[in-house]
């Protein structure tokens, strides 16, 4: 695999992420760049190992991880993007009563939701004479960027939007489940 191959690679693996961290972004009291970077690190840690995991499954499981992978995204994106649009639709809160920042756990289940598809991914390139190490590096540090750069877009976003944001952020987490499910479920994945 050359290194366009790879960028574009890296980029595909990062979208639903960015998607996810402009949702996550538009939840919080307005972000500081901190804690956009702390949520880039762990979605972007967690995105580059999952295409190791994935490489090191292999041809031995590689059919249950494909059969699966759309289907554990979507459990845990729906899930997740259902609590968020019910707590933005509980009674308005004051202003100012946004979380400064998500919980790691938070956090680290919707990366872990948002990089299954890598994990496939990673199956697929041990059929190939590709450098896993190089390429997940590559994903992680794509996903570091655009989940940064989502989370401070979501604050803008979070600012225009108000308390509804969390909602908007709750569609746009069970959007992309649905997506992924749909995509796997009619062969255009």
């Amino acid at each position: 695999m050359n290194l366009a191959s790879t960028v574009v690679l890296a980029l595909a693996m990062s979208t639903d992420a960015f998607a996810a961290a402009v949702g996550k972004g538009a939840a919080l009291q307005k972000p500081q760049f901190a804690e956009a970077l702390r949520t880039g690190v762990i979605f972007g840690v967690i995105e580059a190992l999952t295409p190791l995991i994935g490489w090191g499954l292999g041809i031995t499981a590689a059919k249950y991880v494909v059969e699966w992978d759309h289907w554990i995204a979507f459990t845990l994106l729906g899930v997740l993007g259902l609590r968020m649009i019910l707590a933005g639709l509980r009674n308005p809160e004051p202003v100012g009563s946004k979380p400064q920042s998500h919980s790691f756990w938070s956090l680290a289940t919707t990366g872990f939701a948002t990089s299954i598809d890598a994990m496939a991914v990673g199956v697929s390139l041990a059929f190939l004479n590709v450098n896993i190490i190089a390429t997940a590096v590559a994903i992680g540090l794509a996903t570091f960027a655009m989940v940064t750069l989502g989370v401070m877009l979501g604050r803008v976003l979070g600012v225009l939007a108000g308390k509804r944001a969390e909602v908007v952020g709750g569609f746009l987490l069970v959007g992309i489940g649905s997506y992924i499910l749909f995509e796997h479920l009619t062969g255009l994945a």
